[in-house]
């Protein structure tokens, strides 16, 4: 089932400007978490056990988690149905992962013959770039990927900020979105993206208007292609390892966290259980 595109009449929040210090005292009445995946909740591609038992708390309390990652559909299916989240929105807002009475259920932000049109176009674009680019090679979960491209560039393979920057540019001169996140630069076709995939999963999940309860919600993330929702978010925050992109961010998010990675999304976790008076301790028992 494929979704429709929708318009929202507000201003996007623009971070600007270096984050705010870390509150000793959580200001914000949040009641929903959005959250990146890779680097946010994961090192070295695994979650931490800081992160997943935050994830474990936030459920038990009640509070609904949307992850949003650039990561493919193959590789998100066993997180939708192990990890203690309401979603997974996988490859940059393309398409939804949830679990169901213990059944995997997958929904589409395109419809199929587009999806099936576009197939071709991406591959020509992914070829051109392994040949063009010295060291340039697909994602090692590209199998695993339905509606998008990725070139590895700090997962297993490393390259030069200039062979990204030439990555990048490859990708739109073939008309594609290109973004980049800690590890990846992905690319793909249509309008979706981070923030859509964020309001289509809220209102198909929560049945709730996200653009309306944005003072609500928290978006946690670590890299460059977590600025668009650092820009709609009024409360965001990022993991302390965002601090490596400084140089290329324009969009900061409120806040950055002590910790790095999940232990620094455990950090969110205990805040918004501590503002809802719930002791970041106690709420599994």
């Amino acid at each position: 089932m494929a979704a429709t595109p929708t318009q929202h009449p507000f201003t996007p929040t623009a971070h600007r400007h270096q984050p705010l210090p870390w509150p000793t005292a959580w200001p914000h009445p949040t009641t929903g978490v959005l959250t990146d995946i890779d680097d946010t909740l994961t090192k070295d591609g695994a979650i931490e056990p800081e992160a997943l038992d935050a994830l474990h708390r936030l459920r038990a309390a009640g509070v609904p988690v949307i992850a949003i990652t650039g990561r493919p559909s193959g590789w998100g299916e066993a997180f939708a149905l192990s990890w203690p989240v309401n979603e997974i929105v996988a490859e940059n807002g393309s398409l939804r992962l949830y679990e169901n009475k213990g059944l995997l259920h997958k929904e589409y932000f395109q419809p199929e013959a587009t999806r099936a049109h576009n197939h071709a176009r991406l591959q020509a674009v992914l070829h051109a770039i392994e040949a063009q680019v010295p060291g340039a090679v697909r994602a090692q979960d590209s199998l695993g990927r339905e509606t998008d491209i990725a070139i590895d560039h700090s997962e297993f393979t490393r390259l030069s900020a200039r062979s990204i920057a030439e990555v990048v540019r490859l990708m739109r001169a073939g008309g594609l979105t290109a973004t980049v996140s800690s590890i990846h630069i992905n690319g793909w076709l249509g309008e979706h993206n981070k923030w859509t995939g964020a309001q289509w999963a809220v209102r198909r999940c929560l049945g709730t208007d996200l653009s309306q309860t944005l003072d609500n919600w928290v978006y946690v993330g670590d890299s460059t292609n977590d600025q668009l929702m650092f820009q709609h978010l009024p409360v965001s925050v990022g993991v302390a390892n965002i601090r490596r992109f400084q140089a290329e961010l324009t969009h900061w998010p409120r806040y950055i966290c002590p910790s790095e990675r999940g232990k620094g999304f455990a950090e969110v976790a205990n805040a918004v259980l501590d503002n809802l008076g719930v002791s970041a301790r106690a709420a599994l028992t």
